[in-house]
């Protein structure tokens, strides 16, 4: 075997999302988020399309979805087919969105392109060295319990090489998400860090959407191996919505335990900015908005935004019939500008819906205590009947006569 030269340099990128906000036959036209993720997706390849890289893993969720047009799995794979005709293996992990498989994978045919549709290991050759890429599918079941067995059935240590790479779309702990700096721990979809084994430069995971590098447990210990997590290509949602997206360029050298991580450095894309708005009407004794106050305010905050901006705007107080046309989507598209997505939330609405559910769900629970068991499902209305209290109010009844009772 040559002497390796130089570091395997490895283009990571993962959380595409394609498809998002993308309907095959819209029937409005507007704007549409989901060409800023084929665009994001496209300037991720683009030093892998220069030949700059010697690898290239996608970490998971490819697609938004389970079910898209062939023709959008044909347009993703096509990218990564003229990547593969250079000589640069690339991988692929099926992630959640896309239940564990992917879609129309006829597109994904090539010797070069490999896909871990079952846990496996692959073994190539780049800058002189043999490098094992073991990986499988999301893991639908309690994976935090099954991880170890998954593992053992990739064959990984088998393979006598000189680098050695774990490729996953999973949750491990430490990892943070949202706003509210969320840190997974302990649940069924969360793996164990005690549970990474030795041996491997280092894992590449998908899942989570926020850029990170796990280094240590939960109480602070090394971990036998770095988890890295390069976030999505752009924002998904709102929660995501101060976080910097884009991908991971590695450099990878041999070492006594599966190889060592020379270097990782993040290249950031250009993610639109979303922004999150709150009006209130003026102070005084009514809550009610007025159509010309609604309109003006309106107008206003959409003039003070980026034109290219993801909107949300909440509307608090109460806004009266007359005003409602003011939030119709069609009289929206007609007062922002053309390259803005633009959302509007009447809060005394979801207020007033949240309340109905937790209405329905203090009915259900009387309604199953009154027989000591879990009631019938919707579609019998004889025996439900039977099940839920004939005093509730007409609203309240209909709900549950319209879904399971638990």
């Amino acid at each position: 075997m040559p002497t390796p030269s130089a570091p395997v340099r490895i283009l990571f990128l993962a959380d595409s999302h394609l498809g998002f906000d993308l309907p095959f036959r819209p029937r409005v036209e507007r704007r549409r988020r989901g060409h800023d993720f084929q665009s994001n997706y496209e300037l991720a390849l683009a030093p892998a399309k220069a030949g700059k890289v010697d690898l290239v893993v996608h970490g998971g969720d490819v697609f938004h979805r389970s079910r898209v047009p062939p023709s959008l799995v044909f347009q993703a794979f096509r990218s990564l087919t003229e990547i593969a005709e250079t000589g640069v293996p690339v991988f692929v992990v099926p992630g959640n969105h896309e239940r564990s498989r992917i879609p129309h994978s006829r597109f994904a045919a090539h010797p070069n392109l490999y896909v871990f549709d079952h846990p496996e290991t692959y073994v190539v050759e780049a800058q002189g060295m043999r490098i094992a890429l073991a990986g499988f599918p999301y893991h639908r079941k309690s994976v935090r319990s099954q991880f170890p067995q998954v593992l053992e059935e990739t064959g990984w240590r088998h393979k006598e090489v000189d680098l050695r790479l774990l490729c996953m779309h999973h949750c491990v702990e430490g990892a943070t998400v949202g706003p509210a700096e969320h840190t997974f721990r302990h649940a069924p979809d969360v793996i164990r860090c005690s549970d990474l084994p030795n041996g491997f430069t280092a894992v590449l995971s998908g899942h989570i959407h926020r850029h990170q590098v796990l280094s240590q447990d939960l109480q602070g210990r090394r971990l036998p191996t770095p988890v890295l997590y390069p976030g999505s290509v752009e924002r998904t949602a709102f929660a995501e919505m101060e976080e910097e997206k884009g991908y991971l360029l590695l450099k990878v050298s041999p070492g006594s335990r599966g190889g060592t991580l020379a270097s990782h450095e993040f290249v950031r894309l250009p993610a639109r900015p979303m922004i999150l708005r709150d009006l209130h009407p003026r102070p005084g004794p009514s809550t009610a908005w007025t159509r010309e106050a609604l309109h003006k305010r309106l107008v206003t905050a959409l003039s003070l935004e980026p034109s290219n901006a993801v909107l949300r705007v909440r509307i608090h107080g109460s806004v009266p019939p007359e005003a409602r046309e003011l939030v119709a989507a069609r009289h929206l598209r007609r007062i922002s500008p053309p390259e803005m997505n633009l959302e509007v939330l009447l809060e005394e609405d979801r207020a007033t819906r949240r309340a109905t559910r937790r209405a329905t769900r203090r009915a259900t629970r009387r309604a199953t205590r009154r027989v000591g068991r879990p009631g019938p499902r919707a579609g019998s209305a004889e025996r439900a009947g039977k099940a839920i209290d004939p005093s509730l109010p007409a609203e309240q009844l209909q709900m549950v006569l319209h879904r399971p009772v638990q």
